[in-house]
C-alpha cells in the first residue's frame, strides 16, 4: 500500500508539472515533449502495478497453501483433543478409583490401630508414645488430601475462567467479521477514499485532455476551410492573369492598327496637299477638312481605348503582386496545416494512450476486488488460527490439570506407603507448577493481544481495498456514461450522413442545370465570337478599299465619303459587338464565380462526409477492438488462473506429481516420493522452509 501511495503522489505531481507545460506559453515541441514523458511515467506505473499485482498473487498462493495446512492440522489436532478427552476421563475414572482405595485403607488401618490399643490394654504393656505418632501421620494424610482436592477445585475454576473468556474473545471475533462485512465501513476506510481521489484526478485529466483535442479539431477546421479560401482565390488568381493576357493581345493588336492608322492619315494628307495643288476647289478643302476632324475623333478614342488599357495592364501588374503575396501566405499556411495535423496525430495517440489506461485502471480495480477477497479469506484464516491457538491453551491446561491430579494422586499413594515423608517437597513443586501455570496464562493473554493488533492491521487494510473497490465502482459508472454518449454520438452521426446524402443528391442536381446553362453560355459566347471575327474581317477589307480609293485619284471624293460612311458603320458595329461582347464576357465571370462557389461548396461537403465517415469507421473499429480485447483478455486470465491452480495443487519439489503429505512441524504439503526420499535421510529437514522433522511428524492429506 505504501508503493501505492507513492505511484499516486508522483503521478500528482507529474500531473500537476504536465498542467503547468499545457498552460505555461511554451513551444509545441515542448508540450509533445512533455506529453511523451507523462506517457512514459504511465507506462512505469502500469508495469509497478503489474509488479505489484504479480507480488500479491504469489503471497495468495502462499496464504492458500498455509490455508490448506491449517486445515488439516485442526482437523488433527480435533482428533487428537478426542483423544485426549477419552484418556481424561479414563484417567478420572482412575482416580475415583485410587481415592476410594484410600478410603477403604485408611478405614482399615483405623481398625486395625483400634485392636492392637484394646489388646494391648488388656496385656498393659502398650506405650502411649507410638499412639500419638500414627495418630499425626493420619492427621497428615487427610491434610494432604484435602490440599489436593483444593487444588483440583482451583484448577476447575481457573478451566471455567478460561471458557469463559474464550467466548467472549468468539463473540468479538463475530462482532469483527459483521464489521469487516459491512460495505459502509469499507467505503468510509481511508485507502479507499484515497483510490477514490486518484479516480476523480484521472477523469479530470482525461477531461482536460479531451477539452484539448477538440480545440485542436476546431482549429483544424478553421485551418482547412482557410485553405478552400485560399485554393478559390488562387483560382480566381489564375482567371484574372488569363484575362489579363486576353488583354494584353488586344491592346498589342489595338496599337498596331493605330500604327496603321496613322501611316494611313499620313498617306491621305499628303494625297490631300497634292490634290489642294492641283484643283484649287474650296468645297473638297471643306471636305478634306471634315475627314481630318473625323479621324482625329478616332484618333482620340483609340488613344482612350490605349489608356484605358494601360491602366488595365497596371491593374494586371497589382493582381500579380496580390497574387505573389497570396501564395507566399498560402504557402506558411500549408507549414501551419502540417505543424497542427502533426499535433493533432500526438493527441490521437495520447488518446488511445489514456484509453489504454482506463483498461489498466479497471483490471487494476478487478485486481483490487481480488485482493480484498484475500484480506478477508486472510482475516478468517487469522481468527481460526486464534481459535485453534486457544483450543490448543484449553487442551494444554487440562492435560496440565489432568497430570497435576494424577502425580498428585501418586504422591498421595506414596505418602500412604512411606508415611508422608515427602509432603512437603510435593508441595513444593505443586507451588513451582502453578507458578509456570500462571506464567502460561499470562503468555496466552499476550498473545490474545497480539492477535488484536494483527486483527487491527488487517482491518485497516480492508479499509484501504473498500475504498479502492468503491473509487472502481464510480470509475465503472463513468465509463458505462461514456459509452451512452458514444452511443448517442453514433446515432447522431447516422442521421447525419442520411442528411448529407440527401444534400448530396439535391447538389449534384444543382450542378446538372449549371452545367446545362454554361453549355448554353458557351455557345452564345462562340457566337458573338465569329461576330467580332466577322467584324475584323470587315475592317481588314475596309482598310483595302481605302487603300485602293486612295491609289485612285480621280474618284477620291466619292471614295473618302463611301470610307467615311463604312467607317461610321463598322464603329457602330464595332461597339454594339464590343458592348455585346463585355456582357457576355460580364455574364461568363458571374457564371464561372458561381460554379466556383457551387464547386467549392462540393468539396466542403464532400470533405465532411468524408471526415464523418472516417470517424465513423473509426469508432467502429474501436468499439470491436475495445469486444475483443476484453474478451481474450478474460479468457486469458481464466487459462492463468487455471494453470496457477494446477501449478499450487502440485508438488514443489518434482513439480509432477500432487500434493499427498503434510509436515505437520511447518504445514507444507509435498508428494509422499519426496518426503520418503527425505526420511531416507540422516538430516531430515522441510524442503521448503528447512525445518527438521521425523517420521511421526508426516501426515497424509487428500486434495
Amino acid at each position: 500500500m505504501k508503493s501505492l501511495q507513492e505511484t499516486i503522489s508522483s503521478q500528482q505531481a507529474r500531473s500537476e508539472s504536465l498542467s503547468l507545460a499545457l498552460n505555461g506559453q511554451k513551444s509545441n515541441e515542448d508540450v509533445i515533449v512533455a506529453l511523451r514523458n507523462h506517457n512514459d511515467c504511465l507506462k512505469e506505473v502500469a508495469e509497478n502495478a503489474s509488479q505489484a499485482i504479480s507480488i500479491i498473487n504469489e503471497k495468495h498462493k502462499r496464504y492458500l497453501d498455509e490455508i490448506e495446512a491449517f486445515k488439516s492440522n485442526h482437523s488433527r489436532e480435533l482428533q487428537e483433543i478426542k483423544r485426549i478427552s477419552g484418556e481424561l476421563e479414563e484417567s478420572i475414572a482412575e482416580l475415583e478409583e485410587s481415592q476410594r482405595k484410600l478410603v477403604v485403607l485408611q478405614l482399615q488401618r483405623h481398625g486395625s490401630v483400634m485392636d492392637a490399643s484394646g489388646a494391648n490394654a488388656v496385656n498393659g504393656g502398650i506405650s502411649t508414645h507410638k499412639s500419638s505418632d500414627k495418630s499425626m501421620s493420619w492427621q497428615d494424610l487427610k491434610d494432604a488430601v484435602d490440599a489436593a482436592k483444593t487444588l483440583a477445585g482451583n484448577r476447575l475454576l481457573e478451566l471455567h475462567q478460561t471458557q469463559e473468556d474464550n467466548l467472549i474473545l468468539s463473540k468479538e471475533l463475530g462482532d469483527l467479521e459483521g464489521q469487516l462485512k459491512d460495505e459502509k465501513y469499507v467505503l468510509v476506510s481511508k485507502p479507499y477514499m484515497i483510490l477514490n481521489d486518484k479516480l476523480q484526478h484521472l477523469n479530470a485529466e482525461i477531461e482536460r485532455y479531451r477539452g484539448l483535442v477538440e480545440v485542436l479539431q476546431n482549429d483544424k477546421d478553421q485551418l482547412m476551410q482557410r485553405e478552400k479560401e485560399i485554393s478559390a482565390k488562387a483560382e480566381s488568381l489564375d482567371s484574372v492573369k488569363q484575362t489579363i493576357i486576353t488583354y494584353e493581345k488586344k491592346i498589342e493588336e489595338l496599337e498596331t492598327q493605330i500604327q496603321i492608322l496613322f501611316s494611313e492619315k499620313n498617306d491621305l494628307e499628303t494625297k490631300v496637299e497634292e490634290t489642294l495643288q492641283d484643283s484649287g476647289k474650296k468645297d473638297f478643302k471643306n471636305e478634306i477638312h471634315v475627314m481630318a476632324a473625323a479621324l482625329s475623333n478616332e484618333l482620340g478614342m483609340m488613344e482612350n481605348q490605349l489608356s484605358r488599357s494601360k491602366d488595365a495592364a497596371s491593374e494586371a501588374l497589382a493582381l500579380r503582386e496580390q497574387a505573389e503575396s497570396l501564395r507566399s501566405l498560402v504557402a506558411k499556411k500549408i507549414e501551419e496545416h502540417k505543424k497542427i495535423s502533426d499535433k493533432y496525430n500526438s493527441q490521437v495517440i495520447e488518446i488511445k494512450s489514456l484509453k489504454a489506461l482506463v483498461e489498466e485502471l479497471e483490471q487494476e480495480k478487478q485486481e483490487l476486488e481480488f485482493i480484498a477477497d484475500m484480506t478477508i479469506a486472510d482475516i478468517e484464516e487469522s481468527e481460526t488460527r486464534a481459535r485453534n491457538q486457544a483450543e490448543y491453551l484449553r487442551s494444554n491446561l487440562e492435560e496440565h490439570s489432568l497430570e497435576l491430579r494424577v502425580k498428585a494422586a501418586n504422591e498421595a499413594e506414596a505418602a500412604c506407603q512411606q508415611r508422608l515423608s515427602f509432603a512437603e517437597v510435593e508441595l513444593e513443586e505443586l507451588r513451582t507448577k502453578v507458578d509456570a501455570s500462571e506464567r502460561d496464562v499470562v503468555e496466552l493473554k499476550e498473545a490474545i493481544r497480539i492477535k488484536e493488533a494483527e486483527g487491527d492491521a488487517y482491518i485497516s487494510d480492508i479499509e484501504t481495498v473498500g475504498q479502492a473497490y468503491e473509487d472502481m465502482q464510480t470509475q465503472n459508472q463513468h465509463l458505462l456514461q461514456q459509452l451512452t454518449d458514444r452511443d448517442d454520438f453514433n446515432i447522431k452521426l447516422v442521421s447525419d450522413s442520411v442528411k448529407m446524402k440527401q444534400a448530396c443528391s439535391s447538389l449534384l442536381s444543382d450542378k446538372l442545370m449549371l452545367e446545362k446553362q454554361l453549355q448554353q453560355v458557351n455557345t452564345s459566347l462562340e457566337s458573338s465570337k465569329l461576330k467580332i471575327a466577322r467584324g475584323e474581317e470587315q475592317m481588314k477589307t475596309c482598310v483595302a478599299q481605302a487603300i485602293k480609293t486612295s491609289a485612285e485619284n480621280r474618284h477620291l471624293t466619292i471614295s473618302l465619303e463611301r470610307i467615311a460612311l463604312e467607317l461610321s458603320n463598322t464603329d457602330k458595329e464595332l461597339k454594339w459587338l464590343r458592348s455585346s461582347v463585355g456582357s457576355s464576357e460580364k455574364e461568363y465571370e458571374q457564371t464561372q464565380q458561381k460554379i466556383s462557389e457551387l464547386r467549392a461548396l462540393l468539396e466542403h461537403e464532400r470533405s465532411e462526409r468524408r471526415r464523418l465517415e472516417e470517424q465513423y469507421e473509426e469508432v467502429k473499429n474501436e468499439v470491436m477492438e475495445l469486444t475483443s480485447e476484453t474478451e481474450e483478455t478474460t479468457v486469458r486470465k481464466l487459462e492463468d488462473e487455471i494453470k496457477e491452480c494446477k501449478g499450487i495443487l502440485k508438488c514443489g519439489v518434482c513439480f509432477d506429481r500432487p500434493k499427498e503429505v503434510v509436515i505437520t512441524k511447518c504445514f507444507h504439503l509435498f508428494c509422499s516420493l519426496c518426503i520418503q526420499r527425505n526420511l531416507e535421510i540422516r538430516h531430515r529437514k522441510c524442503p521448503g522452509c528447512g525445518t527438521p522433522f521425523g517420521q511421526n511428524d508426516v501426515r497424509e492429506v487428500k486434495i
